[in-house]
């Protein structure tokens, strides 16, 4: 336990030191993520955060786990190191799609390979148990290059990917370090206190943004520890044992999980690929609702969190009517979105000089939104 609470406050205090001091060598260097017509902000921001996430994590781990005992450990923080570069790349270079993909499956390979992270079991999810080991291999790298990009994808506003990425390390922490697996605690609390401290920049208005650095990384080490739970839960080898461990598993990844594969699926369907940018997201749907950052954070983790809390008071439910189940309720959510009518628009006018001027060509109408406002502001 004292190791768990040490990695929460070594984590946390190194992102805490760590942020300000990349928001000032940022604006030195002039390293911002431009706005543009798809992205949500409004003036330059940095979107080098994960490099503060990063910093505390490792420190945290480091400082705090046995790895001669445990040695699956070192591959594990030897696929976030693969997976730091890659996004630190992106994010000051911009790389390609595929570049980043083979990235993505490197690490995969790290962490499936030599720290022998593998879906073994469906536990009875369609009515499957034990997998064949190729299709078993097959599934785990889908599985773990899906949950990384689910996170990198949903991080598109103020303080939505921190605060899932919070919610779900919490819960896998508590998890491991009630059936006594340390080490896999460990690495969550230290990614939960560093995402914690980042999210005090982070929250509307955001001074700084995660970036790929700090979202893939998130990414992998929930698709580390999702598995391992699932794994784990399942088997009469631990003293609390959850039958239907996939459920529980995919619920606490709920919302990047199963938006991600929406927007995959809307892509492919119109023959584009799956990574290729536009604004089709469950935040995107609520910002042109008229919702603030603040709001979509707050409602979406709390949509997030109920759910877990239901299928985990249901975990001796069949795991596939669970999982059939969370798919219903979050469609039915993207379809009360879509149907809800948008929030009235207010414009003003820029380029009009003097009281009373005529608008003329030269004039630009700019919408007038809450996050506008907010901006200007500051």
């Amino acid at each position: 336990m004292f190791d768990v609470l040490l990695s929460i406050a070594i984590s946390f205090t190194i992102t805490f030191l760590a942020i300000p001091a990349v928001i000032n060598v940022a604006e030195m260097k002039k390293l911002f993520d431009m706005p543009d017509e798809r992205k949500v902000h409004h003036a330059p921001i940095t979107p080098l955060g994960g490099l503060g996430i990063f910093a505390g994590f490792v420190f945290g781990c480091l400082l705090t786990l046995h790895f001669n005992q445990y040695a699956e450990l070192q591959y594990f923080m030897a696929a976030a190191l693969v997976i730091f570069f890659l996004g630190l790349k992106d994010d000051i270079l911009i790389i390609s799609p595929i570049k980043k993909f083979i990235g993505q499956v490197l690490a995969a390979f790290i962490i499936i390979y030599y720290g022998g992270i593998q879906i073994r079991s469906m536990n009875g999810f369609l009515g499957v148990y034990q997998l064949p080991e190729m299709f078993s291999l097959l599934l785990t790298y889908f599985a773990v290059i899906v949950v990384i990009n689910s996170f990198n994808l949903i991080d598109g506003i103020d303080g939505l990917a921190g605060s899932l990425g919070l919610i779900s390390t919490v819960i896998f922490g508590i998890y491991f370090l009630n059936v006594n697996m340390l080490p896999y605690a460990v690495i969550a609390f230290s990614l939960a206190g560093s995402l914690l401290a980042f999210l005090i920049f982070n929250f509307q208005p955001a001074k700084i943004f995660m970036g790929d650095t700090g979202s893939l990384l998130v990414g992998t080490i929930n698709a580390i520890l999702v598995i391992k739970f699932i794994n784990v839960a399942g088997t009469d080898e631990v003293g609390f044992r959850i039958t239907s461990s996939p459920a529980v598993g995919f619920t606490i990844l709920m919302v990047p999980l199963l938006d991600t594969l929406r927007v995959f699926g809307i892509r492919m369907f119109h023959r584009r690929s799956p990574f290729s940018p536009d604004r089709n997201h469950i935040h995107h749907l609520l910002l042109d609702k008229g919702f603030s950052h603040k709001a979509i954070t707050l409602i979406l983790s709390t949509i997030n969190l109920t759910m877990i809390v239901l299928v985990f008071l249901a975990r001796a439910w069949n795991c596939t009517l669970l999982i059939f189940g969370v798919f219903a309720i979050f469609f039915s959510m993207i379809g009360i979105i879509y149907y809800m009518r948008p929030a009235p628009r207010l414009f003003v006018a820029k380029g009009a000089a003097g009281k009373g001027a005529q608008l003329t060509k030269a004039s630009k109408l700019v919408q007038l939104t809450k996050d506008s406002i907010l901006e200007q502001n500051n």
